[in-house]
C-alpha cells in the first residue's frame, strides 16, 4: 500500500479523519507535535514519521490544526513542511482558521509552487468517527478533483463551493450558527425545565419535531446527563469562531444581532474559567442565571451517530 497521503495534526478531530482514511485501503504518513497521541493509528495502518518535512513527497498532505498561528507554524516556520528542499504537490488544510489567515497561507505556498486547497468540516469527532461529517471545500476545481477521493473517504458528502477562501466563509457561517443554536437550545432547554418539563423529555421532543437535527440530537446526552467532561469543542474555541463570525460580518457590512448576543454569552462562560470542558456547559451558566440548579438524569439518550 503505497504511502500517498500525508496528515499534520492529530487531535481528536484528526485522529477520526486518519482512521477513516486507513480503512477506506489509503496509506497515510502522519506527523504530530505530541507523537504519543500519533502512536495508536500505527496500529490502523498508519505510518508516523519523525518530522513534518518527512511528509513533502506524498500526493497530498492534510493538515488539521487549531489556528491560523499553528498552520502558519506547521508549515513555514524552522523545520516546517515547506522549508525543505522537496516540497509537497498540494496542501489540504481543514482547519478552521480566518478568511484573511487562509489567503496569505495561499499566497505563501503558491509563490513556491504547492498548490492550496481549503477543506473546512461540519462536526465534531464522535461525528468524524461515525463517518457523517460534511466537507466543503474551495480553491481551484482541479486540485479539488485530485483530492475528493480522500475526501469522500472522509465523510457522508463533500462539495465544492468556489475559488480562493469562499470555504472558510462558509466555515465562518456554519460556526457562528453552530454558537446560536447552542444558546437558544439551553435556553429554551432551561426554560421548559423550570416549568417542570423534565429535560431529557423536552430534547426528546425537540429532536423528533421539525427543529430536530444531526446537531440537536447528539448534544442532547451531555445535556440531559451534564456530563461536559467529554469534550467535542471548548468554550475557548467557540469563542473564536464566533468572533471570526462578528469579523466578517463587518467587512461585508451585515447586522447579526443575534450572533452578537451569543458572542458575549459565550466570552463571559469563557471568563468563568471554563477552558477544559465541553461548550455545553453553558447549560449550566444558563440555568444558574435563572436560579435552577441542575442535576445529571442519568438517562441515556440514543445520538443518531451509529456508523
Amino acid at each position: 500500500m503505497a504511502n500517498k497521503i500525508g496528515w499534520i495534526g492529530l487531535g481528536r478531530m484528526g485522529e477520526a479523519m486518519v482512521k477513516l482514511l486507513t480503512t477506506a485501503g489509503n496509506g497515510v504518513d502522519i506527523w504530530n507535535r505530541t507523537r504519543s497521541k500519533a502512536e495508536p493509528l500505527v496500529q490502523y495502518g498508519a505510518t508516523l514519521v519523525d518530522h513534518k518535512q518527512d511528509l513533502a513527497a506524498c500526493e497530498v498532505v492534510f493538515t488539521m490544526v487549531s489556528t491560523t498561528d499553528d498552520l502558519k507554524e506547521v508549515l513555514f516556520a524552522e523545520g516546517g513542511l515547506v522549508t525543505g528542499k522537496v516540497l509537497p504537490r498540494v496542501v489540504v488544510d481543514s482547519s478552521s482558521i480566518s478568511q484573511e489567515g487562509s489567503a496569505e497561507v495561499r499566497q505563501r505556498l503558491e509563490a513556491l509552487g504547492v498548490a492550496y486547497l481549503c477543506a473546512p468540516v461540519s462536526g465534531n469527532a464522535k461525528v468524524a468517527k461515525a463517518g457523517k461529517l460534511l466537507i466543503v471545500s474551495s480553491g481551484p476545481k482541479n486540485l479539488y478533483d485530485l483530492a475528493e477521493p480522500y475526501l469522500k473517504a472522509m465523510s457522508r458528502k463533500c462539495m465544492w463551493v468556489g475559488e480562493g477562501e469562499l470555504a472558510r466563509v462558509w466555515k465562518i457561517a456554519h460556526n457562528t450558527m453552530f454558537g446560536v443554536v447552542i444558546q437558544n437550545l439551553c435556553e429554551i432547554t432551561v426554560l421548559a425545565e423550570k416549568a417542570g418539563i423534565p429535560r431529557h423529555v423536552f430534547l426528546e421532543s425537540i429532536n423528533d419535531s421539525v427543529l430536530g437535527s444531526m446537531y440537536t440530537r447528539y448534544k442532547s446526552d451531555v445535556l440531559t446527563n451534564l456530563s461536559f467532561e467529554n469534550v467535542t469543542f471548548t468554550p475557548k474555541l467557540l469563542l473564536k469562531d464566533m468572533d471570526l463570525g462578528m469579523s466578517a460580518a463587518k467587512a461585508q457590512g451585515v447586522a447579526m444581532p443575534a450572533a452578537a448576543a451569543t458572542r458575549e454569552s459565550i466570552a463571559r462562560m469563557v471568563g468563568r474559567g471554563h477552558d477544559h470542558v465541553d461548550f455545553s456547559i453553558l447549560l449550566t451558566e444558563i440555568a444558574a442565571d435563572a436560579g435552577l440548579n441542575l442535576v445529571p438524569e442519568n438517562v441515556k439518550v440514543p445520538d443518531g451517530l451509529s456508523a
